[in-house]
């Protein structure tokens, strides 16, 4: 078998490692254990008999198989539920009602879903509740909730305003939380007496509860003053729609409640529990990687910054270690997670930031043999497109001049897709239901 060959067989087994170890249903399932009256979740015990009544809420994009792992953990125990899914991600459940909404851009099928949620916690606000919330990524946009007084479209002109004005997420997350009914701890705030149990799926750098879906079921730390100080910094407060205004200025004077402190009575009978993340995907990959041979070396699990420096970065790493045995000797398997970015300008191509990975790694694995570099979005889709991310190895600069393709034009106008796409190295997969960021490898085999 071919040096190439191997290295994709090897590469399909650890991307498949990496996703079972963030599939929603083993990860809800790995998390709970029920025995008689005793329902484990993680080191919490807790005792079903104190709960007249269990119920479910969620949103995002793994909803539907946590919902369905719940469920046959809980059985007939579970009254009901309601979780948000992205279009396409629903599927059946036997008492969890599974409603579909926009991803990434909120709509108003959003809206009614959310408040779906919200009447079932308000029904079941009490002490002998059991409320199960399912979390994983994409839930921000799949339950947007408006405050009182604010429209959908109010809170989409506000984060328009705060993109193109520069606001980093801290100041957006800040507007977010206090512009919504159920996000930065309110979720919780609704369930009243009721002890909330959050099963989380993490897709952010860190694991963070109060970022996950923008913390519906943990403190925020944010206030009415941080909202106001971020609007009039980015220069945006005489633009925002009044509503946001008046809803800062009453939350200013008090006539409206901040959002839930570490302190509020509400979380402290909220549970949180982080089921699946992107540690989790790598150090399985690393554990595959490791049974087939090879030395596995995790650089980390939080790595951000622009991706065709990350890119090179990661070549860079794999050239020494072929050339010199640093910091690994072959066969080595480098793996990276976290979640990178790209600048687009004024590009006009089709790709993401995983086909891009690749894209501009490519000239410097040019030439060297029994190397294959590769990075992919966990949920299945990099970017716009039915592509989880590519691949590319020593010969993928040779096999493209040979087709006539210009990999500097193709990475200038961020246009991985169609580059990929002639060679036939795009990794597609489908959705996932999950989504733990990235997974990003090199693999170097030892030179014959």
């Amino acid at each position: 078998m071919s040096q190439a060959r191997r290295s994709r067989q090897d590469a399909c087994k650890i991307i498949q490692a990496a996703l079972e170890a963030a599939d929603p249903a083993r990860a809800v399932s790995r998390a709970l254990r029920l025995a008689g009256d005793e329902l484990w979740v993680g080191p919490r015990r807790f005792d079903l008999r104190a709960f007249r009544r269990i119920v479910c809420v969620g949103a995002g994009k793994a909803g539907q198989p946590m919902a369905q792992a719940l469920e046959a953990v809980l059985g007939p125990r579970l009254a009901e539920g309601v979780v948000v899914v992205k279009d396409g991600h629903g599927g059946p459940t036997a008492l969890t009602r599974i409603l579909e909404a926009s991803h990434p851009v909120p709509d108003q099928r959003g809206v009614t879903a959310a408040q779906a949620v919200a009447e079932l916690l308000a029904r079941n606000a009490a002490a002998d509740t059991l409320v199960f919330c399912l979390l994983s990524g994409g839930g921000s946009a799949l339950l947007p909730a408006p405050a009182p007084g604010l429209s959908l479209a109010d809170k989409q002109e506000i984060t328009r305003l705060l993109l193109a004005s520069g606001a980093d997420i801290g100041q957006i997350n800040a507007i977010r939380k206090h512009l919504s009914a159920l996000k930065g701890g309110n979720l919780a705030r609704l369930a009243g007496a009721a002890t909330v149990v959050s099963l989380i799926i993490s897709d952010v750098v860190g694991d963070r509860l109060d970022v996950i879906a923008s913390g519906p079921t943990v403190a925020d730390e944010s206030t009415w003053a941080h909202c106001r100080q971020a609007l009039l910094a980015r220069g945006v407060w005489e633009q925002a729609p009044a509503a946001v205004r008046q809803r800062i200025e009453d939350g200013l004077a008090g006539r409206i409640a901040d959002t839930p402190k570490a302190d509020d009575p509400a979380l402290r009978r909220a549970f949180n529990l982080i089921v699946a993340s992107n540690r989790q995907a790598i150090e399985a990959a690393a554990h595959t990687a490791a049974s087939l041979g090879y030395t596995a070396l995790i650089l980390s699990t939080t790595i951000e910054g622009e991706t065709k420096d990350i890119a090179r970065m990661h070549a860079a790493i794999a050239r020494e270690a072929l050339e010199h045995g640093r910091p690994v000797a072959a066969p080595f398997c480098l793996l990276s997670g976290g979640e990178t970015t790209v600048s687009l300008g004024r590009a006009t191509g089709l790709g993401g930031r995983n086909q891009e990975f690749a894209l501009a790694a490519a000239p410097d694995l040019a030439g060297l043999e029994g190397v294959l570099a590769f990075s992919l979005g966990t949920d299945g889709t990099d970017g716009p497109t039915d592509a989880a991310g590519a691949w590319a190895d020593g010969q993928t600069m040779a096999r493209a001049e040979a087709l006539g393709l210009d990999q500097a034009k193709f990475l200038a106008n961020h246009d991985a897709y169609h580059f990929f796409q002639e060679l036939d190295d795009l990794i597609i997969t489908g959705p996932t239901r999950t989504n733990v960021m990235d997974v990003r490898a090199v693999l170097g085999l030892a030179r014959s």
